[in-house]
Parts: C-alpha cells; sequence; structure tokens
C-alpha cells in the first residue's frame, strides 16, 4: 500500500486527486496540505491528518502529490525530498535552476520524483508530435488556452513544448526581421525564438496548439483537456511507478 500526501488538496485538482487516491486499492491517504482556511469540499475522513503550516508534517509517507501554486512549489519538493517522500509535482512554475537543485537533491538520496508539466495522455502526445514535426517545420508558434484563473504565464506544457521543440530546430527568429508591435507583447512571449500566446477565458480548462508553417504548406497540432479528470491516471501511473526509482524526472513520458 502506497502512503501519499496531497498538497494543494483543497484546490480543483487536489479535490480530484483526493477522490482518485482514495478510490485507488494500492493508495492510502494518510495526509493533506493547505493552506488556512482552505476547506475540501471532498469527504476526507478521521483518520486523515490536516496541516496548514509545512513545518509542523512529520508523518510516515511514500509519496508527496502537489497540486498548489508556483509561490510554493519549490520549498514544497524541497521539504518532501528532504523527509524523503518521493514528489509527484503537478504545479507549474519552476525555474530551470530550481528543477536542478532539487534533482540533486533526490539524486544524493537516490530518490525517485517527478515533475509534470501536464498528467493528461493527450498533452504528452502532443509534446512529442510537436517535436519530430518541428525536425521537418522548424518555424512554429504555440497557443496555449485555460480558465481565467491560472496564476502562471506561459502555461508549463506551453514552456516544456517550446524546450522540446528547440532540442530539434536551430534557434532563429521567425516572421519578418523589420516587423513592429503597434501594441507591446502582441506578438506573445518567446522562448528560444519560438513565439508563445497565452488565452485566459472563462469555461475553459487547458488547451493547446502549436502551428508549424512552410512554404504552401502547414501543420497544426491541437490538445484539448475538457475534464480534470483527465489528468488522473498520469497521476495514479506516477505515484504507482515513482517510489521504484532512483531519480527527479521531469515529463511523464520518462516513466510511462
Amino acid at each position: 500500500m502506497t502512503k501519499v500526501i496531497i498538497a494543494g488538496y483543497a484546490g480543483k485538482m487536489g479535490q480530484n486527486t483526493v477522490k482518485m487516491v482514495q478510490d485507488h486499492n494500492g493508495f492510502e491517504l494518510v495526509a493533506v496540505y493547505g493552506q488556512p482556511g482552505q476547506v475540501s469540499k471532498i469527504e476526507l475522513g478521521s483518520k486523515i491528518q490536516i496541516f496548514d503550516d509545512l513545518n509542523q508534517i512529520n508523518v510516515d509517507a511514500d509519496v508527496w502529490i502537489d497540486f498548489t501554486v508556483p509561490t510554493m512549489v519549490f520549498e514544497n519538493t524541497k521539504f518532501a525530498i528532504e523527509h524523503n517522500y518521493s514528489p509527484v509535482v503537478g504545479t507549474t512554475g519552476l525555474k530551470d535552476d530550481q528543477i536542478k537543485e532539487l534533482q540533486t537533491m533526490a539524486a544524493a538520496k537516490k530518490l525517485g520524483g517527478l515533475i509534470a508539466p501536464n498528467f493528461g495522455i493527450s498533452a504528452v502526445l502532443l509534446m512529442q508530435f510537436a517535436q519530430q514535426a518541428a525536425k521537418y517545420m522548424p518555424d512554429v508558434e504555440i497557443i496555449e488556452m485555460h480558465h481565467d484563473q491560472k496564476l502562471d504565464a506561459p502555461s508549463g506544457t506551453a514552456l516544456n513544448t517550446a524546450k522540446l521543440i528547440s532540442q530539434v530546430r536551430p534557434s532563429h527568429h521567425q516572421g519578418n526581421p523589420d516587423e513592429k508591435e503597434t501594441i507591446a507583447g502582441v506578438r506573445g512571449g518567446e522562448y528560444d525564438g519560438i513565439p508563445i500566446h497565452a488565452v485566459r477565458l472563462p469555461g475553459l480548462i487547458a488547451h493547446e496548439q502549436v502551428m508549424f508553417g512552410a512554404t504552401g504548406e502547414g501543420l497544426t497540432i491541437r490538445q484539448d483537456s475538457f475534464d480534470r479528470i483527465s489528468f488522473m491516471s498520469g497521476v495514479a501511473v506516477a505515484v504507482e511507478k515513482i517510489t521504484n526509482e532512483n531519480e527527479l524526472f521531469v515529463g511523464l513520458e520518462n516513466i510511462l
């Protein structure tokens, strides 16, 4: 039985994760962590410890699942590794240098863990397909679309898509070299010359399209998450497998 702590349990992703863990025959939810005053709509049960102070957590657990906020995720993951909890992190916002520090810590302890920009199988496939397409069509733009309560932009999925694409195409400026923005930022942000556009609207969940263009042709790869339940199969796989690993991976595809 894999014992689990869920950080960010009262949020929308957190509540879906609580239900998934409680319904899974191989998992036991032993504790949850959230900010003071937060209340989950999911019944937790009397045996589950509830914490609102990171430094008070001292329970026997195997896996730490994190769906909190970008400002908390680094300290949370660091805490998990220090206490020998295998982290499964779905919170976006970690910087490259922070990820390297966490990977070094996990490697020193031979502790398995996963940072996943997206737990949806369709999103993982989109990133892999986009990387393959970029070998042949290097001019590309990324449009990611999320609900209007998302805190960070661009999304972790869009940023990771750009990173994967940049590994296989030469860095270059796209479009007219003399173009001028008459409205600042209208061309979006850039990662290694790849424009990324972030849309935030009520009614959306998580969506991304990667548009490639070449002389006389174009290719668009699109992924849609219509319900947060779609992420739970990926979270479950991560929890099942991660304690058998001895390093901190980035990307769900590394353990599938």
